[in-house]
């Protein structure tokens, strides 16, 4: 699906118009066309073969034809030619978190900038600070961005490669002659960013399935093309490489191969004290002849099972305490996608999603759900539409008619309520009161010192009916960091008030991670999952992402709101407003 593809070049169309002073119109054209590709609940390809492309609101002729370009060729060409025109370090520093074009051209023509570079020694210089509407936070921020942007680097998010690892996979699993295939690598753990995609298969036919793989309509470029390997740069520019190994060896490569690194240097360890020897290829003992004989290698749980241990989940492969665990024989029973009852985080239409409130009941009870929350913004948030006291009433009024006409499954009432930077919330008790759930969150002056943002969320969970923090560092992967806030002094004032703390499984958040949801957890406070889905066609999918951070951070169900029923999940919520 080529929706996300377009919209990121109509919106960087816009940002090189903006660079270069261009008519605002022309610019907002963009990047309304922009938010509607983006927003649609079907392929664009689909449309387009239906010639239908005309009918998606702020789509004109001129952004239709360059859309019917973009699906017939990969690529845009007055796009092509505005980068050509446009300097690199513009186009660069548009990546920066906090710069856009206007900032861009400024400092471009000002220090004279010819790459990422010159702007870092510029920061460094203190040369930023003092150009209009340039202070030392300023220069501060744009270092902070740029050494974000080095992190990120080369790394992929978990929600771009995981769907294209399962196309690949399910176009080689096609193949007669391929009897298993699986990822492997930080992608089979779930890492929130991956390098490089790993896949392992077995078969009859090595080379046949490297030579189907290096000619999948997804691959821009062969890198390799052996007999039992394949090394390819996808349309997207990520590297994917594939292994075809033997079937006794399947088990052992598969657990090589998905690391991490450090849990399989403690595993190699181990099997050295037992006098045995562990590679990619199986576990191997000396017979008493002195030749290798292989033990064990077909399956992961064979290679475990020799070893001493029971299975360990990939996941929880990070050597931070799976062993000892294993060892102990107290590796907790993971969460799993089968345990989750509901979605705690939806966007309706009332606000900035694109489903009504019917829709998303629907959506919800297909996805095999007990429940759903409409959790719109509250009113602070204009850009999103955010709703009045009057507006959520009416929205409430409207949730219990259509949960009157359900069965079996129940739109919870909600809202996502601003916490202010005084940490009030931006509704009044009177309307939380009226509410199943509450979920409060920061989506506002974000750059506060630590101790203020600190005590701003801290502040907010002692009011009775907040119920969840969503999303509560703030990040954005790829684009924004984590603001300052000091999450082990609002784990434990959590605990205190007895409120939930969200994994967003939105997977540009991501947000708790996985180590911090492991904190949380520790500390005796419930996790909440939540897709903060706006189109459920396109997002609701992404709860398997916060399962598995779940799955990372060694939760257990129990541990988990989503697995309790409607009663269980509403009881034990409201149980803080009794004690507060």
């Amino acid at each position: 699906m080529k929706n996300k593809e377009i919209a990121s070049r109509f919106n960087e169309i816009a940002d090189i118009l903006e660079l270069r002073g261009e008519n605002r119109f022309r610019i907002n054209a963009y990047r309304r066309g922009a938010r509607s590709v983006e927003s649609l609940q079907r392929p664009i390809e689909e449309i387009a073969a239906e010639g239908a492309l005309g009918d998606i609101p702020g789509i004109g002729k001129d952004l239709e034809a360059k859309i019917d370009e973009y699906l017939e060729v990969g690529s845009i060409s007055f796009l092509e030619e505005l980068r050509d025109e446009t300097h690199q370090v513009l186009l660069d520093m548009l990546r920066i978190p906090g710069i856009g074009p206007k900032t861009a051209v400024l400092l471009y023509e000002e220090l004279k900038l010819e790459s990422l570079a010159d702007l870092k020694r510029a920061a460094l210089d203190h040369r930023i600070q003092g150009l209009p509407k340039m202070k030392a936070k300023t220069e501060e921020n744009i270092l902070k961005g740029i050494e974000f942007l080095e992190r990120a680097q080369g790394r992929t998010p978990i929600g771009e490669a995981y769907p294209l690892a399962e196309r690949i996979i399910s176009a080689l699993d096609e193949l007669p002659h391929v009897t298993k295939i699986s990822p492997a690598g930080s992608l089979r753990r779930f890492r929130e960013t991956i390098g490089d995609i790993d896949i392992l298969a077995t078969s009859r036919k090595p080379g046949d399935v490297i030579e189907h793989f290096t000619h999948l309509d997804v691959v821009e470029r062969v890198l390799a093309e052996g007999k039992t390997k394949g090394s390819v740069i996808t349309t997207e520019g990520i590297q994917v490489d594939l292994r075809v190994v033997a079937e006794a060896s399947y088990g052992a490569a598969l657990n090589y191969f998905t690391g991490s690194k450090e849990h399989n240097i403690r595993l190699r360890e181990i099997a050295i004290k037992k006098k045995m020897k562990l590679n990619e290829y199986g576990l191997f003992k000396k017979s008493r002849k002195g030749a290798e004989k292989r033990i064990a290698g077909k399956t992961e749980e064979e290679v475990y099972k020799t070893l001493g241990f029971p299975y360990i989940p990939p996941e929880i492969r990070e050597d931070t305490g799976e062993i000892e665990a294993a060892r102990e024989g107290t590796l907790p029973d993971l969460v799993e996608m089968k345990d989750i009852r509901g979605d705690l985080h939806f966007h309706s239409n009332w606000s900035d999603g694109t489903s009504s409130l019917t829709e998303l009941a629907v959506a919800g009870k297909a996805a095999g759900y007990r429940y759903l929350i409409v959790s719109d913004h509250s009113k602070s948030l204009h850009i999103a539409h955010g709703l009045s006291e009057d507006r959520l009433r009416e929205q409430m009024d409207e949730i219990d008619r259509i949960n009157k006409r359900l069965s079996g499954f129940k739109l919870l009432k909600g809202s996502e309520v601003d916490i202010l930077p005084d940490g009030s919330l931006d509704l009044s008790d009177d309307v939380l009161e009226q509410l199943d759930i509450v979920i409060v969150a920061i989506h506002s002056q974000f750059k506060m010192k630590r101790d203020a943002m600190t005590a701003r969320v801290i502040t907010a969970l002692q009011n009775p009916y907040a119920n969840i923090l969503a999303h509560p560092t703030g990040r954005l992967l790829g684009s924004r960091d984590a603001y300052e806030i000091d999450m082990s002094a609002v784990i434990d004032a959590a605990a205190e008030t007895d409120t939930a703390i969200e994994i967003n499984a939105h997977p540009m958040r991501l947000d708790l991670n996985a180590a911090t949801a492991r904190m949380t957890a520790e500390a005796g406070v419930m996790i909440s999952i939540g897709t903060d889905a706006h189109n459920p066609a396109l997002e609701m999918r992404y709860m398997r992402y916060g399962v598995y951070t779940a799955r990372r951070g060694w939760l257990s169900k129990e541990q988990i709101l989503n697995t309790k029923t409607v009663t269980q999940l509403l009881r034990s919520l409201h149980h803080k407003r009794k004690q507060m």
